[in-house]
């Protein structure tokens, strides 16, 4: 028997609420699969497994609130589950299906279809998917007066954001607001940690991107929309390898020592709706093509302004890349997430007088930041580091 606890979801996050469970006791579980939904200051967070067994009991009920660390449901290993010993030993076709879809690493996510949404048990209450359900509350809307396009009627998320399309702009619900204090709270108290343990230091260098943008532009000729690759895919890509080749900004400072990644997880600072900021995981980063990179940012950013995302994206980046270039910022300078040891900022891309070929011509130009752990690296490791995400901005190509 082992149990699973409430994880720590993040430096500024104390406590959660269980807002689902997604496996019922009995259920078959393997490393990966969706076991529970909970509520912290950045959202409905969607809590994966990392044991194999069979879902014993649950110790904790829905709508909970309790501290970091304590056991949530007792996990009964399968060589040890006896009655189940003949379908331990069925062939792989045979066995009950996982709860939820794996997503294999060095792929891009899958998109679940709002169809495939757990929808909550009719309970003579209107049956909704649990983030339909928890952005109708955060907005003080009545389910009962949306109709449902999901299975049996079931109001879905989409259908929740038709109805506040279809609103008139209203003051905030006090709840929504109240969420969006608490998350500022939180935020606030992991950049305070930061500032008073982590001794940075920060650099900045400016690159050309033309070659970049270039290549941009010839991949998206012909592509609809929402297959364009930006290069903001780009910059994520070349921190990702350039990391490889300077692995002290990549890992976790913890217990008085650094410890650097063998992966590169790759947290994308995300604006959520309402307010508030998250960074969650673009898994093994460096090993994704520059398709497959957007593919997996478009799902992420989509989940997390839905207000769903998952435990390992946001507990496992081992360095955050941030950009508010779309918001008109030439410069950003990022304080760093505890345990993480740096943090990126990419600004906007504008036009600057440049030197090519000993002229000066006009050349699109992005400033890199830099904010590091001065008890792991220094500025010389660190301007190198920045060297070669511009060396490699230059060469699209080899991304």
């Amino acid at each position: 028997m082992s149990e699973f606890r409430m994880p720590s979801l993040g430096a500024d996050m104390e406590a959660g609420t269980l807002v689902e469970w997604l496996a019922k006791p009995g259920a078959p579980l393997k490393r990966g699969d969706l076991i529970a939904v909970v509520e912290t200051q950045k959202g409905a967070i969607e809590i994966e497994v990392f044991q194999e067994g069979i879902l014993d009991r649950l110790l904790v009920d829905t709508g909970t609130t309790v501290p970091v660390g304590t056991p949530l449901a007792v996990i009964r290993e399968i060589r040890a589950a006896g009655a189940i010993g003949a379908e331990a030993e069925a062939p792989p076709c045979e066995r009950p299906p996982p709860t939820a879809p794996k997503r294999p690493r060095g792929e891009a996510p899958v998109v679940t279809p709002f169809a495939a949404l757990p929808i909550a048990p009719a309970t003579g209450r209107v049956t909704a998917s649990p983030v339909a359900r928890r952005l109708a509350s955060l907005h003080g809307i009545d389910l009962s007066g949306i109709k449902g396009s999901g299975p049996t009627g079931a109001v879905l998320l989409i259908d929740v954001e038709l109805a506040l399309r279809s609103t008139e702009k209203a003051p905030a619900h006090p709840q929504a607001i109240s969420s969006v204090a608490q998350m500022r709270s939180a935020i606030a108290a992991a950049m305070t940690r930061s500032k008073r343990e982590i001794p940075h230091y920060y650099l900045s260098q400016t690159a050309d991107v033309g070659a970049a943008e270039d290549w941009v532009r010839r991949c998206n000729t012909d592509r609809p929309p929402e297959l364009r690759v930006l290069v903001g895919a780009l910059f994520v890509k070349a921190t990702a390898l350039a990391v490889r080749r300077f692995p002290e900004f990549n890992g976790f400072f913890m217990e008085r020592a650094f410890r650097p990644s063998d992966r590169v997880h790759i947290g994308v600072a995300i604006a959520i709706r309402g307010g508030g900021l998250v960074a969650p995981a673009v898994h093994d980063a460096n090993t994704l093509s520059p398709d497959a990179l957007m593919a997996a940012m478009r799902d992420l950013i989509g989940r997390v302004r839905a207000g769903r995302f998952r435990s390992s994206e946001i507990a496992d980046p081992t360095i955050t890349v941030s950009s508010l270039g779309e918001r008109g910022v030439d410069t950003l300078f990022g304080v760093i997430y505890p345990p993480q040891v740096a943090i990126l900022g990419f600004g906007r891309v504008v036009e600057r007088p440049w030197i090519r070929d000993g002229a000066v011509v006009p050349r699109p130009v992005v400033t890199i930041t830099l904010a590091a752990d001065h008890r792991v690296s220094d500025g010389h490791r660190g301007a190198l580091f920045l060297s070669e995400i511009e060396r490699l901005l230059q060469e699209p190509g080899s991304l």
